[in-house]
């Protein structure tokens, strides 16, 4: 297994347990957040889902000056409608990865434009991983503070 194949094995199995935690959530706590200057539930579901999207522009070094998500204007309905919505994205950007070699992903230089760091591929496309896991972690513990029950991802 070459290192784009590892990347995007261990995207594929963070989005899946991003998945089943969010599939624990009830429709009616998607506006749910603990205080008044934090995402929502579905806030912070559409911002992992649309990240790939954005994601996939930074690492192909695509220009990003005049960035416009698809979401835009776009409301929450439920999950499955946004999974639906996502599935394009999320397939093009994962297929973005496959294309790069080992050389390439590990000698390519991305800027993020948020910021203006510096990374070599490899690392950058590990950090992505960890944000969806860090918002993992964070959609617990909404689950939590809501005394929701919350899916098993230990699996």
């Amino acid at each position: 297994m070459n290192q784009s194949e590892l990347i995007i094995l261990n995207l594929i199995e963070i989005r899946r347990r991003s998945i089943k935690l969010w599939n624990g959530l009830p429709e009616k706590y998607y506006n749910w957040k603990p205080d008044a200057k934090a995402m929502s539930a579905s806030e912070m579901i559409r911002h992992v889902l649309e990240a790939d999207y954005g994601w996939n522009i930074i690492i192909n070094q695509d220009d990003i000056t005049n960035y416009k998500t698809p979401w835009n204007n776009r409301p929450f309905i439920n999950l499955k409608d946004e999974l639906e919505f996502a599935k394009p994205f999320r397939k093009t950007f994962l297929e973005s990865i496959q294309q790069f070699s080992d050389k390439e992903l590990n000698e390519t230089e991305i800027v993020h434009p948020g910021n203006g760091d510096k990374k070599i591929l490899v690392k950058y496309l590990l950090r992505i991983g960890y944000h969806e896991a860090v918002h993992a972690g964070q959609f617990l513990s909404y689950l939590r503070a809501m005394n929701i029950d919350r899916p098993n991802i230990w699996d």
